[in-house]
């Protein structure tokens, strides 16, 4: 059973506290609570009214609350049909009990979402307490002035409340048909608790009427229904930049002390402050990559004095690209805690859900990237505190004939038009862009501010391909060899590769090729075509031809034979291609034989043991068919017009087709003696060489079909460690690579994309440097972790010979945090190490869990981001 009550509509600009409500008005349908109206405003505001001036006589309202915490309501079909239907804000409240003690003792942990419930004398108090004390009397009743002041920044919400018999619960329900719709979305704002909980502390001392029954006047007519509820009128008051203002001088002490206790603390030269910041993070479920990253910039010096500081002066509500200032509050709010003295390790609740509302890609309790949140929260910090309210419209201008110097300086000065906060001031730098074209070499410089740099690890900028080796004299079985390339790199990348690989001589060069159904498909013989045109299931072939031959015609040999098989009990045999196709050089003046002679002493290196005999070689390397007793019964060559010393004698068991490109024969068998169509337009043949059954048994024919593709995945192989230092890192960012296909660069010269090659250089350097390891790399079907150990300098990094504008100031930086991940990619958990300037010592952040740490364990392959600050005076002596 439900009991109804309801608190009188009033205009709250047309009473004063004295007032008393008004019955007549639609007395018949409600009943009436004596007493004033209730002020809704936030906690914190009223809280610092009443430390600031704690020396005052306390001129109304009491200390003693009575606190309300906020849920969503309970979930079930009822709910699901009444939101399909209703878009009423619902939610429960229940209370806490009387915290008088805690309050009076600040025991009470408070965020930006508590709000208090006032007496008019108290709403009116706490203003004037935030006025000038000298020009405003202390009397609410004399306060008018103030009150017009203050009317914009109040307006009613109605909200209708009911309560159980015997119960300490509310249930809220806000509607649309009882607010003004303007209203209602900031009702929807404060009241959102189904991402974050408000709290409701009350001191007006009204809803404590709720439960009880002698307080409640209830008119005799009244109409008492079960499924009545109550109605109450708050009058909600925002508090504006101007009443703020007037509490800056009140607050200038507090303000002083905070910042000469962020830079002792910073120092370590402040008592206890030493012990400080050494709080370790709650995990709230998977949520240590948020913990990580947060110790790691809640131990960076110049944040550290900026949000211990006054910095809620430059937050800015009215950046359309920032969070209304609730990022920035949030954090400095737990980077606070942080540092608050204690051991009590800080729950971040208010802090996660304010990610969870402004980047839901956090929300929830899965593992994420300790890089990805560092990197929002970086930029929405910056939005949130950027001091630029209005950014102007800057056209960025071509720079042909400037020097680099004062482009750079322009495109800075651009920047900081635009943006201009504590993020840009310490961790922003800028570096130039070169971009050239392969086409008609169209250079363009640009310069572009980053926040971190993003290092891949040697082993992601490389490709590796696997290309097999093949002779064109007939002196080498087929050897395949693996090699690295750039990724996206060139086909001369390639060409250089396996000349190195292969120890080729100054006198002969590689015809690469692609193979695909034992056929070539494709000379690679443009030296600027991308190597991400060939595919890892590709397969690829290298052959090693003399220069001298270069202008000589090239025999192509493909390989067919006789494939039998059984259907309905007959046999029935059908032509098949196999193999590797084999290349050699032409004489200018050639025919028959030569191809006979070409062809075995190519397939030479393929004979068995056991065939060495009876097919030698001669003194010179060529293939000698000796007659056997087989070889006699067959046919023998047609000599006629060639030197049978000069030239072995051939077994005639191969026999030789004209052919296409795609090995499609041309019924031209090509003889001893026959003439072969090769002319200066057309100088590459094709010549298919049909094998019998029993050659087959001769060769081994496992080296010509096994042909390896360019790179083989295999699924959840891991590379072998690596141990690479962190400028081999460096130098792999800075190193000129062409553009991948998915970023082609327009060309205002060819008006066309082209694949462009990049340049990146250092130009100006940030006083905190942030660098990203790419531990993490992405396939079509796999997802790996490179578990590369990188050497990274602990105190002396020294970047002096990456920066291309040399300016005089220093360019050594110490490491001061490191976050870090261990295990698989999928999950796994992150830690960070820090370096705590008061203790002068490093610190593990385990979570919760804080211990020391000694300097020479920093050092591991689970680093993953890198924090450095600059060297002031260079590099140090230790």
């Amino acid at each position: 059973m439900r009991r109804s009550l309801s608190i009188a509509e009033r205009n709250p600009m047309e009473m004063d506290a004295s007032s008393s409500p008004d019955t007549s008005s639609d007395s018949s349908q409600r009943p009436v609570l004596e007493g004033e109206r209730v002020f809704f405003v936030p906690y914190r505001w009223w809280k610092e009214g009443q430390d600031a001036f704690a020396a005052e006589e306390d001129g109304g309202g009491s200390a003693s609350a009575i606190v309300y915490a906020s849920s969503p309501c309970n979930a079930g079909p009822m709910k699901i049909i009444t939101n399909m239907f209703v878009s009423d804000l619902v939610f429960n409240l229940k209370q806490r009990g009387d915290l008088s003690g805690r309050l009076e003792n600040n025991d009470c942990e408070v965020s930006g979402r508590d709000y208090a419930l006032l007496t008019e004398d108290m709403w009116l108090q706490t203003l004037n307490r935030f006025s000038c004390r000298n020009d405003v009397s202390k009397s609410a009743h004399n306060c008018g002035n103030l009150v017009e002041d203050s009317k914009l920044e109040v307006y009613p919400l109605r909200l209708r409340l009911s309560v159980m018999r015997d119960s300490n619960q509310l249930t809220a329900r806000i509607s649309k048909k009882d607010n003004i719709p303007e209203f209602y979305k900031r009702a929807c704002k404060i009241f959102s608790v189904e991402s974050e909980p408000v709290q409701i502390w009350d001191l007006s001392g009204q809803t404590a009427s709720f439960f009880m029954n002698d307080k409640i006047k209830v008119p005799k007519d009244f109409q008492r229904q079960a499924d009545q509820e109550m109605l109450l009128e708050l009058q909600v008051y925002k508090v504006t930049d101007s009443v703020k203002s007037k509490s800056e001088g009140r607050k200038e002490d507090v303000i002083v002390q905070q910042s000469r206790l962020a830079s002792s603390i910073m120092g370590g030269s402040y008592g206890k402050s030493a012990s400080l910041g050494l709080l370790g993070l709650q995990n709230l479920g998977n949520t240590c990559f948020m913990n990580s990253a947060v110790q790691c910039l809640a131990h960076t010096p110049k944040l550290v004095e900026y949000f211990l500081g006054d910095y809620s002066r430059e937050i800015n509500q009215h950046n359309p690209l920032g969070m209304d200032g609730e990022l920035a509050v949030a954090f400095g709010e737990l980077l606070r805690k942080l540092w608050a003295p204690g051991r009590t390790p800080v729950t971040p609740q208010l802090f996660k859900s304010k990610l969870a509302r402004f980047a839901p890609q956090f929300s929830g309790f899965n593992q994420h990237d300790s890089q990805e949140l560092l990197a929002f929260l970086l930029d929405g910090l910056h939005e949130d505190l950027n001091r630029v309210k209005h950014k102007p419209y800057i056209e960025s201008k071509d720079t042909p004939g400037r020097p680099d110097e004062e482009v750079a300086d322009e495109y800075w000065a651009n920047h900081l038009a635009r943006n201009d906060s504590i993020i840009v001031d310490v961790c922003q730098g800028q570096y130039r862009s070169t971009l050239v074209c392969p086409v008609c070499s169209k250079v363009s410089v640009t310069f572009d501010p980053f926040m971190y740099l993003s290092l891949p690890l040697p082993s992601t900028t490389t490709r590796t391909m696997t290309v097999t080796l093949l002779s064109t004299d007939g002196l080498s079985l087929p050897i395949p060899y693996t090699v690295n390339v750039p990724k996206y790199g060139k086909c001369s990348d390639l060409i250089q590769a396996m000349g190195t690989a292969c120890a080729l001589k100054d006198d002969e060069k590689l015809v690469m090729a692609e193979i695909y159904s034992h056929r070539i498909i494709r000379y690679l013989e443009e030296p600027s075509d991308s190597l991400s045109l060939i595919r890892d299931d590709d397969r690829l072939v290298g052959y090693r031809i003399s220069k001298d031959s270069v202008n000589l015609p090239i025999v192509v040999f493909m390989h067919q034979r006789l494939d039998r098989h059984c259907l309905t009990g007959q046999i029935t045999s059908n032509s098949k291609a196999f193999g590797l196709p084999l290349i050699t050089c032409l004489p200018n003046t050639c025919n028959g034989s030569d191809i006979h002679h070409l062809f075995q002493k190519l397939m030479v290196p393929f004979l068995k043991p056991a065939q060495e005999k009876v097919h030698g070689l001669d003194d010179d390397g060529n293939n000698r068919c000796q007659k056997g007793s087989e070889a006699s019964e067959t046919s023998s060559l047609d000599t006629e017009g060639n030197d049978s010393n000069e030239k072995p004698e051939f077994c005639p068991q191969f026999r030789f087709l004209l052919s296409d490109e795609k090995g499609v024969t041309k019924d031209v068998t090509i003889n001893v003696d026959s003439a072969l169509p090769v002319t200066d337009t057309c100088r590459r043949l094709h010549v298919l060489a049909c094998w019998p059954d029993a050659l087959i048994e001769q060769y081994d024919i496992n080296h010509l079909s096994n042909l390896p593709e360019v790179y083989k995945s295999v699924l959840f192989a891991k590379r072998p460690p690596e141990s690479v230092t962190l400028y081999a890192c460096l130098e792999a960012f800075l190193k000129e690579e062409p553009l991948g296909p998915e970023d082609m660069w327009y060309c205002p010269s060819c008006k066309m994309h082209r694949q462009a090659s990049k340049k990146l250089d250092l130009w100006r350097l940030p006083e905190v440097l942030v660098i990203h390891l790419k531990r993490f790399s992405y396939s079509r079907f796999v997802k790996n972790k490179l578990e590369s150990f990188i050497d990274f300098p602990i105190h002396d990094l020294d970047l002096s010979r990456y920066i291309a504008r040399k300016t005089g100031q220093s360019y050594y930086y110490k490491l001061y945090a490191v976050s870090n991940h261990y295990g698989s990619m999928g999950g796994g958990h992150y830690t960070a190490y820090v370096h705590h300037l008061g203790e002068n010592r490093w610190y593990d952040f385990d979570d919760s869990h804080v211990s020391p740490i000694s300097e020479d364990k920093i050092r591991t392959s689970a680093a993953y981001v890198l924090f450095y600050r600059r060297n002031a005076v260079g590099p140090s002596q230790t």
